[in-house]
């Protein structure tokens, strides 16, 4: 049999929902991310000690990018062993994700990329069992 996988995803959390013979696995991913507050004042901003002179929200981005990469490589590591995956939710993530499944080349075949708006895990999992019943 192979193994489905549909996947809920924003900056903040992934949804795994792995289709087995027994049933569904839901797996909870977050990536720590935190709503993105930017600096006021520009190029200008406040600077931190020993930052070689940037300013502050230079140093979130790098952050922001730090935590979304180990985020994505944690999710895609969810993915390894899946032979049909669906990726949907509201934001960015979904497509990110997508760009960097195929760089990888893990192997899983992307069925689909849709929108969807926030649901919850049961919401996800139907969404799933629906999709690949088809």
């Amino acid at each position: 049999m192979s193994k489905n996988v549909g996947l809920w995803i924003d900056h903040k959390k992934a949804v795994v929902v792995i289709l087995e013979e027994q049933g569904e696995v839901t797996r909870l991913i977050q990536s720590g991310v935190e709503k993105q507050n930017r600096v006021r004042g520009g190029i200008h901003a406040a600077r931190t000690k020993g930052t070689q002179d940037l300013p502050a929200d230079v140093h979130k981005d790098k952050h922001l990018i730090e935590r979304l990469n180990r985020f994505y490589g944690s999710v895609i590591s969810a993915l390894r062993d899946s032979d049909s995956v669906l990726i949907f939710g509201p934001g960015e993530a979904k497509s990110e994700l997508e760009k960097r499944i195929a760089h990888e080349k893990i192997g899983a075949r992307i069925a689909g990329v849709e929108t969807a708006d926030k649901m919850t895990d049961r919401q996800i999992a139907a969404k799933v069992r629906g999709y690949f019943q088809r």
